[in-house]
């Protein structure tokens, strides 16, 4: 009964700050839908509705601050259900076998692959002796060999003889799981084409979802033309999210200066365009004063940059990361119109709850991370800093310390995050964002809404050139600061429950009110330990059984210098040592003869043979005690077989060491059967559904 005085004592105190909890409540729900290795079935979904909603009763029974206990259990509940929810209303056939033959579909998407190759997303996918009902709704190819017969645009069907196969899962286990990603998307299958692809039917129309894309394609095109190289490519980028024309080397450039997120239609695009248009606006109608004494002039702007908002996402295509921006700035705009204050934690929460109801795989991914640490980071910093007085500040000074501040809070807040990420960390970041950003808020983007603003009267070549001006300039940083001595450093994989003990720690800090506050320290600093601790498998196994990796005194060596790029490139930056595959093969750990590789770890003892012959050449097992192979091995052999079904089903493979034994764990091991990974589980899910 003390425990429970306590308690609501304690809560009591924290009224009026708890609403800043719900979307942190809201994603443990959805972390634990995403996390169990089982696909629940309609009787848990109809338990934990009727827990829901016993929670929300017992809120009338509960004393003022324990109120919270039962709403907070009613969040996490909710989040649970609306990810199950999520991923049952995606469903849609999946590819279960690796298919080569005619394809046709309709053009709805064009962008470029990791390889720098044309790639094209279909929908209304026909294969050949395919039945509609296991044809994927969507497919995604990469264009390699001679093309050129047909232009590819939106709303085109195309026929082509292709290779597909299912989306891949992790490379490793607690890898970055991109069948998951695919499952959401509604991607049955990925694949490429060496044949030229031909026109079938030409572009409907007026076709419905396809009219602003065409739009988009047609604006980055005219984008391009009018300003030449990459100035055309990004500017296209920034104002219709296409970046199909942006090259490697200054994607590279940006990535290592940390301002790859200038390109991204995020909160930065969507808070200057709007932050921009309001203030024109604003002062625009304050040279009007007969409608300002009749009208509130601010709300008037607030609407009007709403407006702008809501063009510039349909324009961007409305891909996650501008329909978060969206969310947060038309929350932040309505709060203007309301006379509410705009940016406030309880805002932040709102576009949080937002974002999470309606795309709740979204959690998991760096780009709603980074978004939501570095705007809430700015909130509570500044809102923190208006508790003093800074007129001793000189006025001209504080629009740069302004930037400086703001730019250093969002990087450290994202720092993190994009490095348990992307393995990466930008030693010069800031120093790129504090010359660049400015440039992006007081040159490009007002330059861009002035070439659109002009742009029906033939003048756009104005905000163009002066958008060149900026671009110029923002390339050029890029360029400078990634060729630095030392510009960019590398660190290993986190272990998984890493970022969600920062995040709560950060969170105890920002929400929490009082000297408790101070208790986040304990699960940030855990982290970090946890972080440095990570170990690394010391064995990767690929799951086409093609390609090892063993963790030696140099680093991972490989098992063969080319082939598995993908598993390979993404095994040595979670290392945190990104280096060449060809390099990779060269160290020193595996012994290679031909196709034939050979290692002792602890007491273990593994062979891995490439090819139908070497396998054959195999008696037995050699003598070892696991054989890997990239083909299917006869049964009844005496040591653990690795074969290519058995890879198929369990997933890639690692292995680490234990008081000298080698303990195996795969990518099913970890993520179980679920919808996204199981035919047999999606199977069971349709029947349980019906």
């Amino acid at each position: 009964m003390r425990l429970l005085r306590w308690m609501d004592n304690g809560l009591l105190r924290q009224q009026g700050h708890l609403f800043g909890w719900s979307p942190v409540l809201f994603a443990v729900g959805i972390s634990l839908y995403f996390g169990v290795r089982f696909e629940a079935g309609i009787a848990l979904y109809a338990g934990a509705t009727v827990a829901l909603l016993a929670c929300l009763g017992l809120v009338r029974l509960c004393p003022d601050g324990l109120r919270a206990l039962p709403i907070g259990l009613a969040l996490v509940l909710a989040g649970g259900l609306v990810a199950g929810v999520r991923a049952h209303s995606v469903a849609a056939p999946v590819l279960d076998f690796r298919y080569y033959g005619p394809v046709e579909g309709r053009v709805i998407e064009i962008d470029r692959s990791a390889s720098d190759a044309v790639r094209l997303t279909l929908d209304r996918v026909v294969l050949e002796d395919m039945s509609p009902a296991r044809t994927p709704a969507r497919v995604r190819l990469s264009l390699h060999g001679q093309q050129g017969y047909v232009t590819p645009e939106p709303g085109q069907t195309l026929i082509l003889t292709g290779h597909l196969s299912p989306p891949a899962g992790p490379v490793e286990p607690d890898g970055f799981d991109f069948r998951r990603m695919a499952w959401f998307e509604g991607l049955g299958a990925v694949g490429y084409t060496r044949t030229p692809v031909l026109l079938a039917r030409p572009a409907e129309d007026g076709a419905a979802g396809l009219a602003i894309y065409r739009v988009r394609v047609a604006i980055s095109r005219w984008v391009q033309t009018a300003l030449p190289d990459e100035r055309g490519a990004f500017a296209a980028a920034i104002m219709t999210g296409d970046r199909s024309a942006m090259g490697q080397e200054v994607l590279e450039d940006l990535r290592a200066s940390n301002l790859a997120h200038l390109l991204a239609i995020s909160g930065l695009h969507m808070g200057l365009l709007t932050g921009f248009v309001f203030l024109v606006m604003r002062n625009a109608l304050l040279l009007w004063p007969g409608f300002t004494l009749r009208h509130p002039a601010k709300k008037v702007a607030a609407f009007c940059a709403l407006v702008v908002a809501a063009g510039y996402y349909a324009m961007s295509g409305g891909n996650v990361a501008t329909e978060r921006a969206f969310i947060m700035v038309s929350v932040m705009l309505v709060a203007v119109m309301l006379d509410r204050r705009a940016l406030t934690i309880r805002a932040v929460a709102i576009a949080a709850l937002i974002v999470l109801v309606l795309r709740p795989e979204a959690l998991s991914g760096p780009g709603f991370q980074m978004s939501f640490a570095a705007t809430t980071a700015l909130v509570a910093v500044f809102g923190f800093l208006r508790r003093f007085d800074m007129d001793w500040l000189p006025r001209r000074l504080r629009p740069a310390l302004g930037v400086v501040l703001s730019s250093l809070i969002a990087g450290l807040a994202t720092a993190p995050i994009s490095a348990a990420h992307f393995n990466q960390v930008s030693h010069y970041g800031l120093l790129a964002n504090v010359l660049s950003v400015p440039v992006m808020g007081t040159l490009v983007m007002p330059a861009a809404v002035l070439a659109a603003v002009l742009a029906p009267v033939g003048l756009s070549g104005i905000g163009l050139w002066l958008m060149g001006l900026g671009i110029r300039w923002i390339l050029f940083i890029a360029d400078w600061v990634s060729g630095l001595e030392g510009a960019v450093g590398h660190v290993h994989s986190p272990a998984p429950p890493v970022l969600g003990l920062l995040a709560f720690g950060a969170l105890v800090i920002v929400l929490w009110q009082g000297r408790w506050r101070l208790a986040g320290l304990g699960p940030a600093a855990l982290a970090g330990v946890l972080w440095l601790t990570t170990e690394r498998p010391v064995l990767l196994i690929a799951d086409s059984g093609a390609l090892i990796g063993v963790m030696g005194d140099q680093g991972r060596a490989l098992s063969k210098p080319r082939g598995d790029g993908f598993a390979a490139r993404a095994w040595l930056e979670n290392d945190g040592g990104p280096v060449a595959q060809a390099q990779a093969f060269e160290r020193p750990g595996l012994s290679i003869e031909g196709r034939r590789q050979e290692v002792r770890l602890g007491s273990a003892h593994l062979v891995a043979v490439r090819g139908k012959m070497a396998l054959a050449d195999v008696v037995d097992c050699d003598g070892a005690d696991i054989l890997v192979s990239n083909q299917q091995a006869r049964p009844g052999r005496s040591c653990t077989v690795l074969d290519i079904a058995t890879l198929r089903d369990s997933g890639a493979i690692a292995g680490y060491l234990r008081d000298g034994e080698l303990q195996l764990v795969s990518v099913r091991d970890r993520t179980g059967e679920r919808l996204w990974n199981s035919r047999r589980a999606r199977e069971v899910a349709r029947l349980a559904w019906r």
